[in-house]
């Protein structure tokens, strides 16, 4: 595997740098982006920082995001590509699966275990809690001054992919990040506001909603929620309303793993899985083709959602050890 050094190397000698995220963007991949292509930008590089889906309202006070590019790959003859928190190929959606096949230099910056993508140089650190702790070492492996903008997309990284320091990813390490992030002016409660409290009151309509689907297993070890299309439509909810919501299944005492079953397309069915304490979640989802990590991943499924339901509640409560 390629080391840091060896990657602050390449993007040295790169000129024109298309920096790319995965499909349905969350914090880690955003500020990630962010903080990469404005430093490169510091440095004097032609940079483009794009992705195929739309960015989440509840990410616009990220500095530069107005730079962002969503939808197809913007044109440019990009000596360099690089992505960033991907797990899969898929994860960076066709076009630019089809644009990376056809480039000479490129760099894959994950914290996933098993990252599917080739690239010219990859660095995959599953200890690391987020993309942008890597972003953040990466950096400083490169001599690059932080500036107050990337910061805030570091701090924000960070935060979102660690459930504001709740979740067993954080380390010692983490947090020193974090310190150093917060002396360079990073506004945190502000951030907490933006993130946590600016909740859309579609949103909680959606919550409501789903909480009506709220179902148990027979051991109480597992329980999950639904979200359909409908549901969406009649909330005027959007699918990043959706995001948060299988933790709700996940804090209820005795619970192990939370499921949420969410409607993609029609008979489509995006499936998230958290887990509490002793179910590696990436193992269960990765029976279904998916991934992620330990205590968070994800899977699609196609077909009827009883079925996909009775496959998945099945397979958590082996997993948990409980009774069927």
């Amino acid at each position: 595997m390629t080391n840091l050094p060896e990657i602050a190397a390449a993007i040295r000698h790169s000129e024109s740098v298309l920096i790319c995220g995965h499909i349905m963007p969350d914090g880690d991949c955003l500020g990630s982006v962010l903080a990469l292509g404005l430093s490169l930008e510091a440095m004097g590089k032609k940079v483009v920082m794009a992705g195929p889906d739309p960015i989440p309202a509840i990410y616009e006070f990220l500095p530069g995001v107005d730079r962002f590019q969503t939808g197809p790959p913007p044109d440019g003859a990009y000596d360099t590509c690089i992505a960033l928190d991907c797990s899969a190929p898929e994860r960076l959606g066709r076009d630019y699966q089809d644009l990376l096949a056809k480039k000479k230099v490129i760099i894959n910056i994950d914290h996933h275990a098993g990252s599917g993508i080739l690239g010219t140089y990859c660095y995959i650190d599953t200890a690391a809690a987020a993309v942008g702790e890597i972003i953040f070492d990466l950096l400083k492996s490169m001599q690059v001054s932080i500036s107050c903008e990337t910061a805030i997309n570091l701090y924000t990284a960070i935060v979102t992919d660690t459930g504001s320091f709740q979740y067993d990813n954080v380390t010692p390490d983490t947090h020193r990040r974090i310190a150093e992030l917060l002396e360079i002016g990073v506004p945190g409660a502000q951030i907490n506001v933006a993130l946590h409290e600016e909740t859309p009151k579609a949103a909680l309509v959606l919550l409501r909603e789903a909480l009506h689907t709220l179902t148990m297993t027979p051991c109480g070890k597992v329980c999950w929620m639904t979200v359909t299309l409908e549901m969406l439509k009649n909330t005027g909810a959007l699918d990043e309303h959706t995001e948060g919501l299988v933790n709700y299944c996940r804090s209820i005492r005795g619970v192990e793993v939370g499921l949420l079953f969410r409607e993609i397309l029609a008979g489509t069915y995006k499936v998230s899985l958290r887990s509490k304490n002793i179910v590696d979640v990436n193992m269960l989802a990765a029976q279904f083709g998916g991934g992620g990590h330990a205590k968070a991943a994800g899977c699609v499924l196609k077909g009827a959602l009883r079925e996909i339901q009775d496959k998945v509640t099945r397979a958590a409560v082996l997993a948990t050890g409980g009774v069927l």
